[in-house]
Protein backbone atom coordinates (compact mmCIF):
# COMPACT_ATOMS: atom_id res chain seq x y z
CA UNK A 1 0.00 0.00 0.00
CA UNK A 2 1.63 3.47 -1.09
CA UNK A 3 1.49 6.28 1.76
CA UNK A 4 -0.42 8.63 -0.11
CA UNK A 5 -0.83 9.38 -4.47
CA UNK A 6 1.03 12.01 -4.64
CA UNK A 7 4.04 10.65 -2.92
CA UNK A 8 3.66 7.85 -5.45
CA UNK A 9 3.98 10.12 -8.46
CA UNK A 10 6.57 12.03 -7.71
CA UNK A 11 8.64 9.53 -6.45
CA UNK A 12 7.82 7.19 -9.46
CA UNK A 13 8.93 10.13 -11.76
CA UNK A 14 12.06 10.91 -9.96
CA UNK A 15 13.21 7.47 -10.08
CA UNK A 16 12.32 7.29 -14.29
CA UNK A 17 14.19 11.04 -14.36
CA UNK A 18 17.61 9.21 -12.42
CA UNK A 19 16.94 6.16 -14.27
CA UNK A 20 17.07 4.19 -11.19
CA UNK A 21 13.84 2.23 -13.06
CA UNK A 22 14.89 0.86 -16.83
CA UNK A 23 12.07 -0.10 -18.73
CA UNK A 24 12.66 -2.34 -21.79
CA UNK A 25 10.00 -4.79 -23.47
CA UNK A 26 11.91 -5.45 -26.25
CA UNK A 27 14.89 -6.92 -24.69
CA UNK A 28 14.07 -8.16 -21.75
CA UNK A 29 16.30 -8.29 -18.05
CA UNK A 30 16.58 -11.34 -16.75
CA UNK A 31 16.40 -11.43 -12.33
CA UNK A 32 17.95 -13.36 -10.49
CA UNK A 33 14.86 -15.52 -9.98
CA UNK A 34 15.91 -15.96 -13.86
CA UNK A 35 12.22 -14.18 -14.54
CA UNK A 36 12.48 -12.51 -17.56
CA UNK A 37 10.95 -8.59 -17.09
CA UNK A 38 10.71 -5.91 -19.08
CA UNK A 39 11.51 -3.56 -16.25
CA UNK A 40 14.44 -3.31 -13.92
CA UNK A 41 14.64 -1.17 -10.72
CA UNK A 42 17.94 -0.50 -9.02
CA UNK A 43 16.93 2.32 -6.42
CA UNK A 44 20.70 2.42 -5.11
CA UNK A 45 21.05 5.26 -7.44
CA UNK A 46 18.76 6.96 -5.66
CA UNK A 47 22.21 7.62 -3.37
CA UNK A 48 24.10 9.39 -6.15
CA UNK A 49 21.56 12.19 -6.72
CA UNK A 50 20.99 14.56 -3.62
CA UNK A 51 17.52 16.08 -4.55
CA UNK A 52 16.35 12.98 -4.85
CA UNK A 53 18.17 11.65 -2.12
CA UNK A 54 16.97 14.08 0.20
CA UNK A 55 12.61 14.10 -1.12
CA UNK A 56 13.03 10.03 -0.76
CA UNK A 57 14.42 10.59 3.01
CA UNK A 58 12.30 13.37 3.82
CA UNK A 59 9.00 11.72 2.31
CA UNK A 60 10.28 8.25 4.32
CA UNK A 61 10.52 10.24 7.72
CA UNK A 62 7.24 11.73 7.79
CA UNK A 63 5.48 8.96 6.56
CA UNK A 64 6.96 6.30 8.96
CA UNK A 65 6.12 8.68 11.85
CA UNK A 66 2.48 9.07 10.10
CA UNK A 67 1.68 5.91 9.56
CA UNK A 68 3.77 4.09 12.92
CA UNK A 69 4.56 6.14 15.62
CA UNK A 70 8.28 7.00 15.57
CA UNK A 71 10.17 3.92 16.67
CA UNK A 72 13.26 3.36 18.83
CA UNK A 73 15.14 2.39 16.00
CA UNK A 74 15.57 2.43 12.15
CA UNK A 75 16.55 -1.23 10.57
CA UNK A 76 17.87 -1.36 6.76
CA UNK A 77 17.68 -4.44 4.88
CA UNK A 78 21.44 -5.34 2.96
CA UNK A 79 22.61 -4.16 0.91
CA UNK A 80 19.83 -2.21 -0.84
CA UNK A 81 18.97 -0.23 1.77
CA UNK A 82 21.60 0.42 4.03
CA UNK A 83 22.18 3.54 2.90
CA UNK A 84 18.60 5.04 2.83
CA UNK A 85 18.13 3.34 5.92
CA UNK A 86 20.92 5.69 7.67
CA UNK A 87 19.80 8.73 5.99
CA UNK A 88 16.21 7.81 7.49
CA UNK A 89 17.66 7.04 11.17
CA UNK A 90 19.69 10.39 10.59
CA UNK A 91 17.18 12.59 9.49
CA UNK A 92 14.59 11.06 11.94
CA UNK A 93 17.55 11.33 14.99
CA UNK A 94 17.40 7.29 15.44
CA UNK A 95 19.74 4.43 15.91
CA UNK A 96 20.31 2.46 13.16
CA UNK A 97 21.30 -1.01 11.99
CA UNK A 98 21.15 -3.51 9.72
CA UNK A 99 20.08 -6.83 8.54
CA UNK A 100 22.36 -9.23 6.75
CA UNK A 101 20.74 -12.20 4.56
CA UNK A 102 22.63 -14.46 6.99
CA UNK A 103 24.62 -14.54 9.89
CA UNK A 104 28.38 -14.03 8.82
CA UNK A 105 30.25 -16.67 9.04
CA UNK A 106 32.92 -15.49 10.92
CA UNK A 107 33.93 -12.93 13.67
CA UNK A 108 30.75 -12.27 16.02
CA UNK A 109 28.43 -14.39 13.45
CA UNK A 110 25.93 -11.20 13.48
CA UNK A 111 23.50 -11.32 11.21
CA UNK A 112 22.39 -8.12 12.72
CA UNK A 113 24.85 -5.08 12.61
CA UNK A 114 24.98 -2.03 15.15
CA UNK A 115 23.23 -2.56 18.46
CA UNK A 116 19.64 -3.51 19.29
CA UNK A 117 18.08 -4.05 22.60
CA UNK A 118 15.37 -6.86 23.32
CA UNK A 119 11.87 -5.07 23.56
CA UNK A 120 12.88 -1.52 21.61
CA UNK A 121 10.52 -1.43 18.47
CA UNK A 122 11.54 -1.09 14.64
CA UNK A 123 10.32 0.09 11.56
CA UNK A 124 12.17 -1.56 8.81
CA UNK A 125 13.09 0.02 5.35
CA UNK A 126 13.75 -1.16 2.28
CA UNK A 127 14.40 -0.33 -1.35
CA UNK A 128 12.53 -2.61 -2.99
CA UNK A 129 9.98 -5.45 -2.94
CA UNK A 130 9.22 -8.19 -5.13
CA UNK A 131 8.06 -11.46 -3.78
CA UNK A 132 9.13 -10.10 -0.34
CA UNK A 133 10.72 -13.21 0.41
CA UNK A 134 14.11 -11.48 1.60
CA UNK A 135 12.64 -8.38 3.56
CA UNK A 136 10.32 -11.12 5.57
CA UNK A 137 13.82 -12.66 6.73
CA UNK A 138 14.93 -9.52 7.77
CA UNK A 139 11.89 -9.60 9.86
CA UNK A 140 12.09 -12.52 10.94
CA UNK A 141 15.60 -12.16 12.17
CA UNK A 142 15.02 -9.24 14.18
CA UNK A 143 12.02 -10.81 15.88
CA UNK A 144 14.18 -13.39 16.71
CA UNK A 145 16.72 -11.12 18.70
CA UNK A 146 13.24 -9.82 20.56
CA UNK A 147 12.83 -6.37 18.31
CA UNK A 148 8.86 -5.10 18.13
CA UNK A 149 8.53 -4.67 14.76
CA UNK A 150 6.03 -1.34 13.92
CA UNK A 151 6.43 -2.48 10.27
CA UNK A 152 8.06 -1.62 6.86
CA UNK A 153 8.58 1.26 4.72
CA UNK A 154 9.93 0.76 0.82
CA UNK A 155 10.85 2.70 -1.70
CA UNK A 156 9.02 1.09 -4.38
CA UNK A 157 7.00 -2.19 -4.73
CA UNK A 158 5.46 -4.09 -7.78
CA UNK A 159 2.56 -5.68 -6.30
CA UNK A 160 2.53 -8.92 -6.79
CA UNK A 161 0.07 -10.96 -5.59
CA UNK A 162 2.71 -13.40 -3.68
CA UNK A 163 4.05 -10.67 -1.69
CA UNK A 164 1.05 -9.15 -0.49
CA UNK A 165 0.05 -12.59 0.90
CA UNK A 166 3.67 -12.84 2.36
CA UNK A 167 3.14 -9.60 4.07
CA UNK A 168 -0.61 -10.57 5.15
CA UNK A 169 0.36 -14.32 6.07
CA UNK A 170 3.62 -12.59 8.64
CA UNK A 171 0.98 -9.77 9.57
CA UNK A 172 3.54 -6.94 8.76
CA UNK A 173 2.27 -3.48 7.63
CA UNK A 174 3.89 -2.92 4.51
CA UNK A 175 3.81 1.02 2.84
CA UNK A 176 5.75 1.98 -0.31
CA UNK A 177 6.75 5.57 -1.44
CA UNK A 178 5.33 4.62 -5.34
CA UNK A 179 4.21 1.34 -7.00
CA UNK A 180 3.97 -0.22 -9.96
CA UNK A 181 0.79 1.24 -10.85
CA UNK A 182 2.02 5.09 -10.26
CA UNK A 183 5.19 3.65 -12.38
CA UNK A 184 3.50 2.91 -15.50
CA UNK A 185 1.33 6.24 -15.18
CA UNK A 186 3.61 8.47 -15.02
CA UNK A 187 6.13 6.54 -17.68
CA UNK A 188 3.20 6.98 -20.15
CA UNK A 189 2.79 10.70 -19.00
CA UNK A 190 5.98 11.49 -19.42
CA UNK A 191 6.18 9.95 -22.30
CA UNK A 192 8.92 7.34 -21.28
CA UNK A 193 6.59 4.32 -23.54
CA UNK A 194 4.29 4.17 -25.64
CA UNK A 195 0.99 2.60 -25.94
CA UNK A 196 2.42 -0.61 -26.99
CA UNK A 197 4.91 -0.89 -24.25
CA UNK A 198 2.30 -0.27 -21.89
CA UNK A 199 -0.07 -3.34 -22.80
CA UNK A 200 3.33 -5.06 -22.54
CA UNK A 201 4.05 -3.97 -18.93
CA UNK A 202 0.94 -4.62 -17.96
CA UNK A 203 0.57 -8.44 -19.21
CA UNK A 204 3.51 -8.90 -17.57
CA UNK A 205 2.72 -7.80 -14.22
CA UNK A 206 -0.40 -10.19 -14.39
CA UNK A 207 2.52 -13.52 -14.54
CA UNK A 208 6.19 -12.47 -14.34
CA UNK A 209 6.97 -15.98 -13.70
CA UNK A 210 5.39 -17.23 -16.90
CA UNK A 211 6.01 -14.17 -19.24
CA UNK A 212 7.97 -13.98 -22.54
CA UNK A 213 8.61 -11.54 -24.69
CA UNK A 214 6.98 -11.43 -28.13
CA UNK A 215 9.18 -12.18 -31.33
Amino acid sequence: MIFNNNTAEKTAELLLQINAIKLNSKNPFTWASGWKSPIYCDNRIVLSFPPVRNFIREEFAKNIEKKFGKPDVIAGVATGAIGIGILVAEYMGLPFVYVRPEPKKHGRQNQIEGFLQKGQSVVVVEDLISTGGSSLLAVEALKNEGAIIKGMAAIFTYGFDISVNRFKEENIDLFTLSDYENLLKQAVAKKYIDQDEIITLQEWRKSPSTWKVEI
